[in-house]
Formats: C-alpha cells, sequence, structure tokens
C-alpha cells in the first residue's frame, strides 16, 4: 500500500494526465516566463495536496501528469492551475498583457486521460469472478 493515498475514509491512487495550451498556441512559455509558470503550478499542487508525478512546461503548452484526491475534480484542479497561472504570470510579466489583451493566456479547454495501474480488462475479470462466483449467489449483475 505504500504508493497508495490513505485517507480517513479511503485509500486510492486515482492519477491523471492533463495538458493544456496558450491561448492562440503562442509560443511564449520561454525563459524567466517558463520558469515562473513551473513555480506557480508546484506552488498550486503543493497547497491543493496535489502530487505532481512528472510534468513539461512547453513554449505552447503544459503537461502533467498528477495523483490528486477522491474529493477533488479534476475541472476544479485545472481551472485553479490554469487561473492562478494566468493571473500571477501577467501581473509579474507586462508584456504578455500586451500579447494578451483580453487577460485570457490560456486557451479555453483542457484534455485529461486517467492512468493507473490496473487496466480494464482487469476490472472486467475482476467482476467476472464475483459474477459467477459461489460465495455471492445473490449478487445482481450491473449490464
Amino acid at each position: 500500500m505504500g504508493d497508495q493515498r490513505v485517507n480517513g475514509h479511503t485509500v486510492s491512487r486515482l492519477t491523471v494526465h492533463i495538458v493544456w495550451s496558450t491561448k492562440y498556441r503562442f509560443g511564449v512559455l520561454t525563459g524567466d516566463i517558463q520558469r515562473r509558470c513551473r513555480s506557480i503550478l508546484i506552488q498550486v499542487c503543493d497547497v491543493e495536496g496535489v502530487q505532481i508525478l512528472k510534468g513539461v512546461v512547453s513554449k505552447d503548452h503544459v503537461h502533467m501528469h498528477l495523483e490528486y484526491r477522491p474529493s477533488q475534480s479534476i475541472s476544479g484542479l485545472v481551472k485553479k492551475l490554469k487561473g492562478r497561472s494566468s493571473r500571477k504570470l501577467q501581473e509579474e510579466f507586462p508584456s504578455l498583457k500586451k500579447r494578451y489583451w483580453g487577460r485570457h493566456f490560456w486557451a479555453i479547454g483542457f484534455g485529461c486521460w486517467s492512468t493507473g495501474n490496473i487496466t480494464d480488462e482487469m476490472v472486467n475479470e475482476y467482476l467476472e469472478h464475483h459474477r459467477t462466483s459461489d460465495n455471492d449467489s445473490d449478487a445482481f449483475i450491473l449490464e
């Protein structure tokens, strides 16, 4: 259970791969802006209790592989990551305010894919085992 997250009433290991890009895919995440963006994202994850498994800040998009709590929503987490980083970067780098005059630094939306240590086949095999088990003849099958 070493790599699982244990809270008061839950045991989990929820991981997700998230990707989002700058508005118009402008390649503005370079140099000091890129370094500052990285540090802001790390700070937000620390505050939210999210573990960064791996991450990359490219010149026009961000990839993050995260482990999060069951009580957190992915959309809420991305909203915090994008919102706080956008506000801070535009405050600290006036050149970004000129390029992004509408104060929208990140493009609308994001991509996310669940990741983990078990496959769909493993879950289905486990459920099939319980379906045919002699120990649970009253099992209700959901299909």
